[in-house]
């Protein structure tokens, strides 16, 4: 076994074998020195600050290739200047080295505009800050939903979901108030079916109930009954129902009069003279009250009162009278002095009164 591995056959085989091996590796790297430019470096031309055509023929004369990325927009610098490179300016590369440039570009990148008709505006403000736009005016117009965005503009055109705008543009947004109350309803007879709707939407009411005689779908029939009644008072936001024919308001007039009788039925809002059966007894009250009131303290004085005023005032005339008779029996003056003061005076003076009051 051993004689046959030292035999000289196989030991120019192995020979063989390795130079071949040998021969291979050296013209690989040989290959790589010559594909790679080995030892060859070319240093990064500083293109910073430059305009990305001129940075380009920079590029192209050191025999570098390039890749051209948009970097975020800043107003600062001018549109398309490169403002940042990789490698560095200065750095040593191989000849073909691909440079990358960020470039700013000529204004802000595109966003696409989000869906907010018909929400809250709070929450559409949000959404459109979040993607990066601007709100500008805020128009509001009568409509039954208050506070919900009904239209967007973009220099007055209206401006559709999706569209494609630059970063931080500023839009405007037309907003509901709300619908007004007490409006006239307007007057749809005579007119057809597409008339009616129109004025319906203009007037901001709701298109409800469209009735068709013939039981078909033709807008060109014409309107000879509504509800509301013409010229009712509704507020914005109500529906209103139409009936519609082939023939005219005033051949539709039996129709009309049976449809006046279901919905224009007449309640009587008389009142009665008499509702209040306890008015009579309210009444005669008043005068009672106000007769007394004034003629009370003008010129009449009661016969009550002049009595009790008039003894007071000649009460010291009495004991006047009968100290000198208390002089001469001081035993029985006092007796006797009693019952004849005050039973005489009284009854005079009664009389005396009646010609003071006069």
């Amino acid at each position: 076994m051993l004689k046959s591995l030292f035999h000289w056959k196989v030991l120019v085989n192995l020979l063989l074998a390795a130079v071949v091996f040998t021969g291979l590796v050296w013209l690989t790297f040989r290959w790589l020195e010559i594909h790679t430019n080995h030892g060859k470096e070319v240093p990064v031309p500083n293109v910073m600050n430059k305009s990305v055509h001129d940075a380009i023929k920079i590029l192209d004369d050191s025999g570098l290739d390039y890749e051209v990325d948009s970097f975020k927009y800043d107003p600062k610098y001018r549109p398309f200047q490169v403002l940042q490179i990789y490698p560095s300016a200065g750095s040593r590369v191989k000849d073909g080295r691909t440079i990358i440039m960020k470039v700013n570009p000529r204004t802000y990148a595109q966003v696409s505009v989000p869906d907010i008709l018909d929400r809250y505006k709070g929450l559409a403000f949000r959404q459109l800050e979040q993607v990066g736009l601007k709100v500008g005016d805020t128009i509001f117009e009568p409509s039954i939903q208050r506070d919900a965005v009904l239209r967007m503009l973009l220099n007055g055109s209206t401006l559709k979901p999706g569209s494609l705008l630059p970063r931080f543009t500023t839009i405007d947004l037309v907003i509901g108030s709300g619908p007004k109350r007490n409006i006239s309803v307007p007057n749809l007879v005579g007119l057809t079916v597409q008339e009616a709707k129109a004025i319906i939407a203009q007037n901001l009411f709701e298109i409800g109930l469209i009735e068709f005689e013939d039981q078909g779908s033709d807008e060109s029939d014409i309107v000879y009954f509504q509800d509301p009644a013409p010229y009712d008072v509704r507020d914005q936001g109500m529906q209103i129902d139409i009936w519609a024919s082939k023939k005219t308001p005033a051949q539709m007039g039996g129709k009309i009069s049976q449809l006046n009788s279901i919905y224009r039925i007449k309640i009587d809002t008389t009142v009665p003279a008499y509702i209040y059966p306890e008015e009579p007894v309210y009444r005669p009250e008043t005068p009672r009250i106000t007769q007394p009131k004034a003629e009370i303290p003008k010129n009449e004085v009661s016969k009550e009162t002049l009595p009790k005023d008039l003894p007071k005032q000649e009460t010291p005339k009495a004991p006047a009278e009968t100290k000198p008779k208390a002089a001469v029996t001081p035993t029985t003056t006092p007796k006797a002095t009693t019952p004849k003061v005050t039973t005489p005076k009284p009854s005079e003076k009664p009389k005396a009164k009646k010609v003071i009051v006069e």
